[in-house]
């Protein structure tokens, strides 16, 4: 989300290596860069004032402490302050409330509140324990509510049926009934997407928030929103008296400015992010992690946390003890292995974690595992025979042609697959002689050729 803007401070940062002293000759011409990278980030430009004025007091004159650089010095400023601007680290939804406790999403059309409804719903069941009932009053968008009524059967959470011309206002109520009857902890109201300059539209959500009287009221905003967002943040905000803020779709090609105004503007503050399309891909915002991402820092502890929630560690287990009591790594294998590096992002998401030029290559990794090729790849080894999977040494000229027709690929393709599979296998091979010292002697510090850039 934030690639411009970490490339641009990256810039800004550099010119300051090699000074001995931070000053305000020097760092003019540094927080002028800054400035412009936050501006070119769509950040409000008050908020863009304030922050700068806040680095540059804190930097001038801030003496270089041995080893270190001015361009670490004013690094760890701008990290400071980048969290300072985003808020203190989430705690998720405060559902210290009689139950129900009511939910209620509002915002922009299209910044993803039906399916955020879900991921907040299946987090709530996952990491909480919660029973969760969802609700949606969009009876303006065709197949809003049978969209979040089939949510709500993939996540097992309950869902409130909608009648022909029911209006939003006896949907809310009869929502809230049924959370009582059926002894649920959370109620979630999805409500329908609405301009904030829509007198009308904005009547109906303020008439919906003093019948069910929610406990949270969430702004969802999308990342790619800009300048909109903060307009509406503040107009949502008026309305509604909003107590905490969701990102969406922050894994996008967004230029992130929306993370850095809507909660000064606010001064609500932002519980989650939603960091892709899948149910799961929604987590807690963490200030300080974000800002070491925008400033090339990486993401590290976000990346193990995913790893530890997504990675299925019975599956990796049992991979482990096939290779070391020497069974091969066959085309079953593989395809496990990529099911679990599609349900995490790709590598590319992956990637985008870590810090410095490693996240760097995630532009290269996303051109050989970008989801399209995983799918296509997946398909191959779907298309193959259980022997073909096992033995993959079987496959001939007329299974390859087979394959190929079955996954609707070519040849060719199904020929690159054997290839990088090989590869793969010869990789398994070492570690199942040498473990990880083994396999990391055998690479080399690199990825096999045909899985990584």
């Amino acid at each position: 989300m934030f690639d411009k803007l970490t490339e641009r401070l990256a810039g800004a940062v550099e010119a300051l290596r090699g000074r001995g002293r931070v000053t305000e000759e020097n760092i003019a011409d540094t927080l002028r860069q800054v400035r412009m990278a936050l501006i070119e980030a769509d950040v409000a430009v008050p908020v863009v004032k304030a922050f700068v004025d806040a680095v540059k007091v804190r930097a001038l004159g801030a003496e270089v402490q041995k080893s270190l650089t001015p361009g670490q010095v004013f690094i760890k400023i701008l990290h400071d302050e980048l969290v300072t601007v985003m808020g203190e680290p989430a705690q998720g939804l405060n559902l210290r409330a009689e139950p129900p406790v009511v939910v209620l999403l509002a915002g922009l059309q299209g910044a993803g509140k039906t399916t955020t409804a879900a991921k907040l719903g299946r987090l709530l069941m996952a990491e909480r324990k919660k029973r969760v009932l969802l609700a949606s009053t969009d009876i303006y968008r065709p197949a809003a509510i049978t969209q979040l009524e089939q949510l709500s059967r993939q996540i097992g959470a309950g869902f409130v049926t909608v009648e022909a011309g029911e209006a939003p206002l006896a949907i809310a109520a009869r929502a809230l009934n049924e959370a009582r009857r059926g002894v649920y902890d959370v109620l979630i109201i999805d409500t329908a997407g609405r301009l904030h300059v829509d007198e009308q539209m904005m009547a109906e959500v303020q008439a919906i928030d003093a019948l069910v009287t929610p406990h949270e009221r969430l702004f969802i905003v999308d990342s790619m929103a800009g300048q909109d967002a903060v307009n509406a943040a503040r107009a949502f905000n008026a309305a509604l008296d909003l107590t905490g803020i969701i990102l969406t779709k922050a894994d996008g090609d967004a230029r992130g400015g929306a993370a850095l105004s809507v909660r000064q503007v606010t001064g609500k503050p932002i519980l989650y992010l939603g960091v892709g399309e899948k149910i799961e891909a929604l987590e807690l915002f963490h200030p300080e992690r974000v800002a070491s991402r925008i400033l090339g820092m990486g993401d590290v502890l976000s990346l193990v946390e995913q790893v530890q929630r997504d990675v299925d560690h019975a599956q990796a287990a049992g991979l482990a003890n096939k290779l070391a009591k020497g069974k091969g790594f066959d085309f079953n294998d593989l395809r496990e292995q990529m099911l679990q590096l599609e349900k995490m992002g790709g590598v590319g998401a992956l990637l985008d974690k870590l810090p410095g030029k490693l996240s760097q290559a995630a532009a290269q990794a996303s051109g050989q595992f970008e989801t399209r090729q995983v799918k296509r790849q997946i398909a191959m080894i779907n298309s193959m025979t259980r022997e073909e999977r096992r033995k993959p040494a079987v496959i001939d000229g007329s299974r390859k042609r087979r394959i190929a027709n079955g996954a609707g690929v070519q040849v060719q393709d199904v020929n690159r697959l054997l290839r990088q599979f090989l590869q793969m296998q010869k990789v398994m091979k070492q570690f199942s002689k040498g473990g990880v010292r083994g396999l990391m002697r055998s690479l080399g510090g690199r990825l096999p050729p045909g899985f990584g850039p």
